[in-house]
Parts: structure tokens; sequence; C-alpha cells
């Protein structure tokens, strides 16, 4: 399983909607743009995704934007990576027939446990464990050594 420039960039302007979860204030593409330094026609589409998977809600007007649809504690990187790249990503790719050889059966067996321990991974962190993780790397890169 591979990190796509689209999941990532999904999961960026999640982690700032994250951010500003609690000032229950919708944060406007520019902003998480600049923040996150996503091209805003990119992050406009992907944010589009992200609403129609039911993890952003978007308000319009001129304090509008977008916000997350449930607290950031209860939407896994599993939620973002099955809204932004689909499903079949996740499906084993094998077709219903059988393998050709026991070879490539044993290879298949091994690439079904490697996908399954990464789909384990991906729901066991949330966005607050993200923001979590970059707050404690910030603290670490601003020690000062004497």
């Amino acid at each position: 399983m591979e990190l796509s420039c689209k999941s990532e960039y999904a999961i960026l302007a999640l982690l700032e909607l994250a951010t500003h979860y609690q000032k229950g204030e919708p944060l406007q593409i520019r902003q998480i743009a600049a923040q996150q330094n996503i091209p805003d026609r990119y992050l406009e589409q992907l944010l589009a995704t992200l609403r129609r998977g039911g993890l952003v809600k978007s308000q319009r007007g001129s304090k509008g934007g977008y916000f997350l649809t449930r607290e950031p504690g209860k939407i896994t990187l599993f939620d973002v990576f099955v809204c932004v790249e689909g499903l079949d990503k996740l499906k084993n790719t094998q077709q219903e027939t059988e393998p050709k050889t026991s070879d490539s059966a044993v290879v298949e067996d091994i690439w079904e446990e490697a996908r399954q321990a990464a789909n384990s991974v991906l729901k066991n962190y949330t966005l607050v464990d993200l923001c979590q993780k970059r707050d404690s790397q910030k603290h670490v890169d601003i020690m000062y050594y004497i």
C-alpha cells in the first residue's frame, strides 16, 4: 500500500480542520491551502470528495468554509483512505480465479496479510493522534541545547 499525493493532501487538510475543530468555525479553502501548502484548485476537489464521503461539511456565505462532521477522535486514517481512494484499493485485487501456481498463491497470501496489517494500523490512528504526534514533534524541534 502506498500513500498517494491525493490521500496525503486529504489527511493534511483534515489535520488542519481538526486543529481548529474546537473553535467551531469553518475554515476557508484558501486558509487550509496556505497553512498546508496545498494547491487551491486541488484542495477544492478533495474537499468535495471528503464532503460526499461524509467527513466534512460545508457552510456557504461570507463566513463560510469547511469543518469536520464529527469529532477528530472519531475519524480514522482508514476512513480517510476509504473516502479518497475508494474501497477497491482496500479489497484484494485478485480476481475470483484460482492462482496459476502454488508459488503465486504463497505470494498472494503474504500480500493479503500485509494489506490487512496496513489496514489495521490505519484503523488505529485518528486525527487526534496525528495532532498529538505533530504537537510532540514541534516540542522536540524547539528544544534548545547548551
